[in-house]
């Protein structure tokens, strides 16, 4: 039996509250909302059919994905912190992501959890820090932080995951509130901090945020993207009552400042080009990035998700230079003119037009957007037609992707929800602290269907989540999920669907270009399907995953080709090559199969 008493409290949200700041109202005005006669107060057709909607997804029984929350048994201890002492600072709001990767060269993605640190009237006798588990197979993992060396005690909000210096494995660079850090990989387990050396500190008083390693030029080294969310000092604090409460004030509050774009010099450093790249033509406050060659020109852009403000898209000439075209794209703002508080961002070609679409999250009050590329430059918010916002307006959305999680050849969203506000409960009957993360399952033909309620255990946990990364944990070809959730242990959850689809993984080695294919573009040919995907390096919410590429196949036994067009120049072109298996090709020569 569907009941439909649940359902009319989003529906009043969506209709007939719109302009209304629903965190701000008191319990009281929430009451009068909900208990509204709605048939009078809204347009009818569109309260009909978003209540048929919800009901035939309700109706619906177990999804084809299914997704268990196995934490307890992983091992990991880990808990987040964002070192708040009850002044409520506002990086403590937007605290922190997560990476996925092989530190050690093994086969086994590992996972590598960011952590905040003290803030002025917290006193701790262990300093909080990062934590690396390894992969030891079968979903169990080991703390391996203090011998790696990759235990920072920095106040973590942003990770990106590349090898800048092309040695053979991955380093490691963290965005963090203050003095930022660049770590790079011995080779035997390992980390050294380079930071000093490498020249990329990045100041000592800016909230970092997301971050990316890059092939800006195609000259065959990684560059790097640093977002900066805004210039705090503990003076310019700004102690925000609303209705009686104590709450975080918002970004408003402070001056957007310019991102930072640092050129690889190929000998271990980096140099500050921002004015030159033109990135400092512009301020906002950037919070996930992806760099993505959309229009596939053969170079790499970059879209940052501002928040509060329009948000950026850096289109490439080829040569690291940058203009800002946001708004000629149709990215800078949603359907209706509206700036967003965005705070994630991932594309994919969920549509298979061989075209990377971008999806952003945001805050409460704002449905996350899908942006469809429409080809030549041009996106068109589609986040009404496709539902793929469906269940997102009362929550703060933040890591977000694209992953095929059935492996039927359609590329799937997951969302980590969760308040910022963390006494939001005490005046809010709409939304929650701690809420469940939503899923939209891929239906192949343009649209996504919310089916959170339907596919598994672990999308049940209630926990405010920040930065999510989507990987095979356990090499079975399914991918599965890893969540970082605010002042709270994180979230494991193995992807148990039905095994009846086929898979591709891809791995790339660059010879000529960057070693990990950073910016690469993979095709994928099988019979009536036709997929691509990019290599990237930090992208989401703060996050970093995906170095391994993942294609599912659906019922096809056969892949007929597979191309890969490296940044710089230069194709690759496999035939015949068989499913089901991980295979690494090497740029200029056949590929390898494990």
């Amino acid at each position: 039996m569907v009941h439909l008493k649940p359902v009319i409290k989003p529906v009043c949200l969506l209709w007939g509250v719109s302009r209304a700041h629903l965190v701000g109202l008191p319990r009281v005005a929430f009451r009068r909302i909900a208990v509204r006669p709605w048939r009078m107060t809204f347009p009818a057709t569109p309260c009909i059919l978003l209540v048929a909607l919800i009901v035939a997804t309700e109706a619906r029984g177990q999804s084809p994905i299914l997704l268990h929350d196995i934490t307890e048994q992983t091992g990991i201890t880990f808990k987040h912190t964002d070192g708040g002492s009850g002044e409520r600072y506002i990086m403590e709001t937007v605290t922190a992501g997560l990476a996925l990767f092989d530190y050690d060269n093994d086969g086994d993605i590992d996972i590598y959890f960011l952590n905040g640190a003290p803030l002025r009237g917290t006193k701790v006798d262990d300093a909080p820090r990062n934590a690396l588990y390894r992969n030891d197979g079968d979903f169990h993992f080991t703390d391996v932080t203090k011998h790696s060396g990759l235990g920072d005690t920095g106040y973590g909000l942003g990770v990106a995951v590349g090898d800048y210096d092309n040695d053979g494995d991955p380093d490691v660079y963290l965005n963090n509130y203050g003095p930022n850090a660049m770590y790079s990989n011995n080779g035997d387990g390992t980390f050294s901090d380079v930071t000093v050396q490498s020249g990329t500190e990045n100041g000592k008083s800016e909230v970092g945020a997301g971050t990316c390693f890059l092939d800006m030029d195609g000259d065959g080294d990684l560059d790097l993207y640093v977002s900066r969310y805004l210039d705090f000092s503990y003076e310019t604090h700004v102690h925000n009552v609303w209705m009686g409460y104590h709450v975080y004030s918002g970004p408003e509050h402070y001056v957007p400042i310019p991102d930072t774009m640092y050129l690889n010099n190929g000998d271990g450093t980096f140099t500050d080009v921002s004015v030159e790249s033109g990135i400092a033509a512009v301020k906002g406050r950037g919070m996930g990035i992806v760099c993505a060659d959309y229009d596939n020109d053969g170079d790499t852009a970059i879209y940052v998700a501002n928040d509060s403000t329009a948000n950026f898209l850096f289109e490439n000439d080829g040569t690291g230079k940058f203009e800002e075209i946001d708004l000629l794209a149709g990215l800078a703002y949603d359907l209706y003119g509206k700036r967003h508080g965005s705070m994630g961002v991932d594309c994919g070609d969920y549509d298979n037009d061989g075209l990377l679409d971008f999806y952003q999250t945001s805050y409460q009050r704002q449905l996350a957007v899908l942006f469809r590329n429409m080809g030549d430059g041009l996106f068109e918010d589609v986040t009404l037609t496709s539902q793929a916002g469906d269940g997102t307006l009362q929550y703060v959305t933040w890591g977000n992707g694209f992953a095929d999680f059935n492996n039927d050849g359609n590329r799937d969203i997951f969302v980590a929800c969760g308040h910022l506000l963390d006494n939001v409960d005490l005046f809010s009957d709409i939304t929650s602290y701690k809420v469940r993360n939503i899923l939209f399952m891929n239906m192949g033909n343009g649209k996504f269907m919310n089916v959170s309620n339907q596919s598994g255990d672990g999308m049940q946990v209630k926990l405010s989540s920040r930065g999510v990364a989507f990987d095979d944990l356990d090499n079975d070809g399914d991918v599965d999920v890893v969540i970082l959730n605010s002042r709270s242990k994180p979230t494991v959850l193995r992807n148990d669907s039905p095994k009846k689809h086929h898979w591709l993984g891809v791995q790339l080695r660059g010879k000529k270009t960057n070693r990990d294919g950073v910016g690469a573009h993979v095709k994928v040919f099988a019979g009536d399907l036709k997929l691509i995907d990019e290599v990237h390096s930090g992208r989401s919410y703060q996050s970093h995953y995906g170095t391994r590429l993942h294609f599912g196949l659906g019922d096809r036994k056969h892949i007929d080709r597979v191309e890969v067009r490296w940044i710089g120049g230069g194709t690759d072109v496999l035939r015949d090559v068989p499913i089901d298996r991980v295979m690494t090709i090497v740029e200029g020569t056949a590929g390898t199969s494990h």
